[in-house]
């Protein structure tokens, strides 16, 4: 664990998985500028490595984290460097890698925008989320405003945007937020349990089909089937899917380089 006052992010590979790890526990792992930089490169490392297929991002410590330490930031100045991969998913270049989020303790604020921003989210129980910033005369800007109306409906949204009250893992649950709610302790073992079943699968498919959902959340259903041709020309002529074919003839799991 880090004893830097500014906290760090590390990171840690394991076959195709990189482990990206907040940590700065002292302070509830609370974000500072230093922390958000080094988990921008985190997940440009993640984009521009051929070896990673998937991530998973956790944290050290008893939480999560309690969100941004506000009176480290500029809030009107950009939280990742030009040519970085946005952690938010909001602005820049985009990643295309899944990411797989392992949640506990305390996770306000930011924490639940990145959740948001991942793929799959394991929670604890025992989690307790809220999304406070209206209560300090602030509104949520890492796109909370956006996915929780995505996945909850205007309401549910509203319930929590407009209050700041907190939520637990249950209500997380019910309203899409997280995909899992494991025992205390057992989150980050099965958030690495799934990002390496994924990283088990034909990489470029996992990617394509990541982006095509993304189209059609982003675009609408149209843009997607419009792309569907060009992803199927590109998977179609690719080493794995002739890979795929064969492990299908003889009755084996697929050993997929991503070519």
């Amino acid at each position: 664990m880090s004893d830097n006052p500014e906290g760090r992010v590390t990171t840690a590979a394991e076959g195709h998985v990189l482990t990206i790890t907040i940590d700065r526990p002292a302070k509830y792992n609370g974000f500072t500028p230093t922390m958000l930089r080094e988990l921008a490169a985190a997940y440009t490392l993640l984009e521009r490595e051929d070896a990673y297929w998937c991530a998973v991002l956790l944290a050290q410590g008893k939480h999560f984290t309690a969100g941004l330490e506000l009176s480290k930031f500029d809030i009107t100045d950009p939280l990742i460097e030009p040519g970085q991969i946005d952690p938010l998913d909001l602005q820049g270049v985009r990643r295309t890698k899944p990411i797989v989020a392992a949640v506990h303790g305390i996770c306000f604020t930011i924490g639940i925008e990145l959740m948001l921003a991942a793929d799959i989210v394991v929670a604890e129980r025992g989690v307790r989320f809220a999304q406070l910033e209206v209560q300090r005369g602030l509104m949520a800007y890492g796109g909370a405003t956006l996915r929780m109306v995505e996945r909850a409906g205007w309401g549910n949204a509203m319930r929590y945007l407009l209050t700041g009250d907190e939520f637990d893992g249950e209500t997380a649950l019910r309203l899409g937020f997280v995909q899992e709610l494991v025992d205390e302790g057992q989150g980050q073992a099965r958030a690495i349990e799934l990002a390496e079943r994924i990283a088990a699968q034909a990489p470029l498919a996992v990617r394509a089909s990541r982006r095509s959902a993304q189209l059609a959340v982003q675009q609408g259903p149209a843009a997607a089937i419009a792309a569907l041709p060009e992803q199927l020309a590109k998977l179609a002529a690719s080493e794995d899917f002739a890979e795929g074919v064969q492990s299908f003839k003889e009755r084996r799991a697929g050993r997929y380089g991503g070519r």
